[in-house]
């Protein structure tokens, strides 16, 4: 049992406070063991059909919910549904069952099959680990007969803890009655903290000391800090709640342009993925659209679309916000986001291997046909020059070869700075393009050497690590220097007081997911750029994440 007045600290994902009783997601269920594993030959066609049943059960379910949701929430619901009814795992489980297994233990051993691969895999797929779990948790309730696990159903506000979410979990939580969510697992980038964003429940992850609070222990949450205090005092947790109630009214009314307050202007924009979300983007005083994902249009896709197709799709985004700034990036598959119709290579390590701009060496003609499909999607949206960048570059010889490229179709060329090399030789970098954006997801993972979805690395892969806001600062000043925007589109441009810091630094445009776009503006709001400098320079001098912050919120908050 957990001391009744200690705070549990974890890595905040979504700020905001919560004051309520906590409780457990439900556990999942125990599958039976020894002889209740086998069946006789007689029984195993029964087995199977069993087992299709409550897959398609499962999966209905799931795709239910991603019809009554939007934007990343109904994407990774949808992609569970898939992931329930993918043919390699229905091969796996019927060979199991085939050869005597029953229906539950073969659904338990051939999800174990695909889970060992995805650990290995690791980035994005290491995090999907969470929604196989999730996949087997369910089909084998059904089969059972017994409820679906997971989140309980309150009838008051309550704070959520669980060892981790998967999506179909996170996504249809209720921000009225779920005023928190802690889990002792997860990253910054991990589903969890992707949906509660959206959704703007107050998100604490990697908190791993939780397992020792109770069932009705009141607890206060606050998703800046990333702390949880277990046995805080009543009154005072009150106060704060309702004081993050005023600024949340105030987030709510505040409609732009993006500036400081003495009326230094800062690009605030959207983070998309595709037509359907560049339209609810633009419902949000974002600016304009500084990260169109493009790779996620063709997650599912068998065979590469034609020029005329991707003109389609891309058009869609461009036409959401007309006239007004928007970042194509070229595909940035491989590793932990495969597109089946691009050529991966089999690795030992995906995350340091083939992806993004690399692609092309293994595809030839992959990004001259994208490229192509961004021109024909500007000519028909009136766009003169439309802006594209690459992802994982490297080295100038590869800016300069894509900027070539991307010049010869009367395109705008940038890049994305991921690779610390990047970083450091920002300047080389930018006499060869036009613009560059920070992609601090992974610029922290390759400065840090730590695996972004690795749960256990999450205070590795924190933004704020004074090496990463060092190579931050490299690029920002190379930017000034040659007269040239920086800015950043990684999840760190969502974190308030984060965004202050990077202003400070040099950098003139921020993009985030859509519903963070109102909150990083009001917080500018609220600063000069001298005290952003100011807090830009303190930062830079801590030797550690849990120092910077708290310096920056001393100065800033």
């Amino acid at each position: 049992m957990i001391d009744t007045a200690t705070a549990i600290t974890g890595t905040g994902v979504v700020a905001g406070l919560g004051y309520a009783p906590v409780q457990w997601v439900k556990p999942a269920p125990i599958l039976p063991l020894g002889h209740d594993r086998l069946v006789g030959e007689a029984l195993r066609d029964a087995e199977v059909t069993r087992w299709k049943a409550a897959v398609e059960t499962v999966a209905s379910r799931l795709t239910l919910r991603a019809a009554t949701n939007s934007g990343a929430a109904a994407e990774v619901l949808g992609a569970t549904a898939a992931l329930a009814t993918d043919r390699g795992l229905q091969r796996a489980a019927g060979k199991l069952m085939a050869a005597g297994s029953t229906a539950e233990a073969a659904t338990v051993d051939s999800i174990a099959q695909f889970i060992v691969k995805f650990e290995k895999l690791g980035g994005l797929m290491a995090e999907r680990v969470t929604d196989l779990g999730d996949i087997r948790n369910r089909v084998v309730s059904e089969l059972l007969g017994l409820p679906e696990p997971g989140v309980p159903t309150p009838v008051a506000p309550i704070i959520l803890l669980a060892e981790d979410l998967a999506p179909a979990d996170t996504a249809t939580l209720d921000p009225a009655l779920i005023h928190g969510i802690a889990t002792r697992l997860g990253g910054p980038t991990s589903h969890t903290a992707i949906i509660a964003r959206q959704l703007g429940i107050p998100c604490v992850v990697a908190a791993t000391d939780l397992q020792d609070v109770p069932d009705g222990a009141m607890a206060l949450i606050d998703g800046a800090a990333g702390t949880v205090e277990v046995g805080a005092d009543p009154e005072q947790a009150e106060a704060k709640v309702q004081a993050d109630a005023a600024r949340r009214a105030a987030v709510q009314s505040w409609k732009g342009p993006g500036r400081t307050q003495d009326g230094t202007a800062v690009e605030v924009l959207a983070n998309v993925q595709d037509g359907a979300g560049a339209r609810a983007a633009a419902k949000y005083p974002a600016a304009g659209v500084g990260l169109f994902r493009t790779e996620l249009c063709f997650l599912s896709a068998a065979h590469e679309p034609s020029v005329a197709e991707q003109a389609s799709i891309y058009s869609e985004v461009l036409a959401a916000f007309p006239g007004q700034k928007v970042v194509i990036r070229t595909l940035d598959a491989g590793s932990d986001k495969p597109v089946p119709f691009v050529v991966h290579p089999d690795e030992e390590n995906p995350a340091l291997g083939v992806r993004g701009i690399r692609l092309g060496n293994a595809d030839p003609g992959l990004l001259e046909r994208q490229l192509d499909g961004i021109a024909l999607a500007a000519e028909q949206q009136g766009v003169a020059s439309a802006k594209v960048m690459a992802p994982m570059i490297a080295t100038v010889d590869e800016a300069r070869d894509f900027a070539a490229a991307c010049r010869q179709r009367r395109l705008s060329p940038g890049i994305m700075v991921e690779v610390p090399s990047a970083a450091l030789l920002a300047d080389a970098f930018l006499a060869e393009v036009d613009f560059m954006s920070i992609g601090t997801n992974d610029l922290t993972q390759y400065t840090m050497a730590a695996d972004r979805m690795a749960p256990s690395l999450a205070a590795l892969t924190d933004p704020w690590q004074p090496a990463v806001l060092r190579l931050i600062r490299l690029a920002a000043a190379a930017g000034t220097s040659a007269q040239k925007p920086v800015g950043v589109c990684g999840e760190a441009a969502a974190d308030p007081l984060l965004a202050c810091i990077l202003v400070g630094l040099g950098l003139s445009s921020l993009s985030m997911a859509p519903n963070a776009v109102a909150a990083v503006g009001l917080q500018l709001e609220s600063v000069t750029l001298e005290q952003c400098q100011q807090g830009a320079a303190a930062v830079l001098r801590c030797t550690t994440a849990r120092e910077a912050r708290s310096m920056a919120r001393e100065l800033l908050s």
